[in-house]
């Protein structure tokens, strides 16, 4: 059972922790610790009976020190401005540590887009765009999709953006379909990152990963394109997979293409053919040796972290671990690739998606996945190194990584 923890202030506990180990001057610490700006919004929408129903929305800048901020927007109906903090504290420092020239945000609207219908969805989705564009731009803050969006919503949003300015506005908006300047490789980008790291973790741990055995908590958009790029990329047999009605367990591996496909019909995993039931919280602790948790923040806690049996966790979730379940993995040998590493896949993609949309020229799917694949090799291993030097576990070493990174262009602009 997890505990009601707040991630804004874990944010600010993993920082604090960077700070005291890199001897952050006082100033940059106090700075980096809060957002930069905020926007909070009212939005009504005219619903499918008549009705109109007031949603509230925000958007954070966390900070551009490094570049315009970027993050995704996400529809959940327990959405909180903490949450959304959290968010876009993580993604400044995901940014820094796969070292592209951008910052973090993060927006949220409190709804549940299970209950509504896609009309419902489009007019929601415009009256958060004329609120908030008012601070967005593609040379002051890109928002993306995350929990509960999709491209067709980054669609519209961007075609409401482009009625406001008057013009065609691409890059303000990335993850967008292709055919209106979206990037080849971006649908599974988050999960080939993760599964990039997982297979350098494979090398630095000497642990043959063809026929590993590993678990997937989570099987949406991530959890199924890793249980996919599992597969085909590492060669590793998943013995379970879970999504929010519980999950499925197979001892002798589960074929990820029959899942994803039983999981798109039904909507759900229950129910896969010659799989037994296994609960989110016993698939955690589950003897394999890839766990990857793919779902929500704080699965992993002083509750549970010593029953982790798994020798690699694979965080394609934010914030799925807390600091506490740090210190239990670390001591227990647990090698944990750390969040804003492992699922920085998806920002690097929407990154090169910006870039491909400046200079209005688009590349194939195969140069997509080599210039990804650099990217987080480079970003594993001095992550990795950090690690090893500072004999830390490894998101304090992608802390140290990206808040000296972030630092170090606080000062040369003279900020503090």
């Amino acid at each position: 059972m997890t505990e009601k923890l707040n991630p804004f202030e874990i944010a600010q506990r993993q920082l604090d922790e960077a700070a005291q180990v890199l001897k952050l001057e006082p100033g940059i610490h106090a700075l980096l610790r809060e957002p930069l700006r905020e926007l909070h919004v009212t939005l009504p929408v005219k619903m499918d009976d008549g009705s109109v129903k007031v949603f509230k929305g925000f958007r954070v800048q966390y900070n551009d020190a490094r570049g315009p901020t970027k993050g995704g927007i996400r529809f959940h109906p327990a959405e909180t401005i903490d949450t959304v903090r959290a968010l876009a504290a993580w993604m400044t420092w995901k940014t820094a540590v796969v070292d592209i020239p951008l910052g973090g945000g993060k927006g949220g609207i409190i709804c549940n887009p299970k209950e509504m219908s896609p009309a419902e969805l489009e007019r929601l989705s415009r009256a958060y765009i004329r609120q908030v564009g008012r601070i967005l731009g593609e040379e002051v803050d890109v928002p993306a999709p995350d929990v509960y969006t999709n491209p067709q919503i980054m669609a519209w949003m961007m075609d409401e953006y482009s009625f406001i300015r008057g013009y065609n506005v691409p890059g303000v908006i990335t993850g967008k379909p292709i055919p209106l300047g979206g990037s080849a490789g971006r649908s599974d980008a988050t999960a080939r990152g993760g599964m990039f790291c997982t297979r350098e973790a494979g090398k630095v741990l000497d642990i043959e990963l063809k026929g590993a055995t590993a678990a997937i908590q989570g099987y949406g958009n991530a959890g199924q394109f890793a249980h996919l790029l599992g597969e085909e990329l590492l060669g590793l047999k998943v013995l379970a997979v879970s999504d929010s009605r519980g999950g499925i367990f197979n001892p002798d591996g589960l074929e990820a293409k029959a899942v994803v496909e039983h999981k798109n019909n039904t909507g759900a995993v229950k129910g896969f053919s010659g799989a037994t039931e296994i609960t989110n919280e016993e698939l955690l602790e589950l003897d394999v040796t890839v766990l990857i948790p793919a779902a929500l923040e704080n699965q992993i806690g002083d509750w549970n972290a010593g029953n982790i049996k798994a020798k690699i966790v694979a965080e394609l979730a934010n914030g799925p671990t807390t600091p506490e379940a740090d210190q239990i993995l670390y001591k227990n040998g647990v090698y944990v690739i750390p969040d804003f590493l492992c699922n920085a896949g998806g920002v690097t993609v929407s990154y090169f998606e910006q870039v491909q949309n400046a200079y209005d020229y688009y590349w194939d799917e195969k140069t997509v996945h080599e210039r990804l694949d650099q990217k987080m090799t480079a970003a594993f291993h001095a992550v990795h190194e950090m690690a090893q030097k500072h004999k830390v576990h490894n998101r304090l070493a992608a802390y140290l990584v990206a808040v000296n990174r972030v630092a170090e262009v606080v000062r040369l602009r003279g900020w503090v």
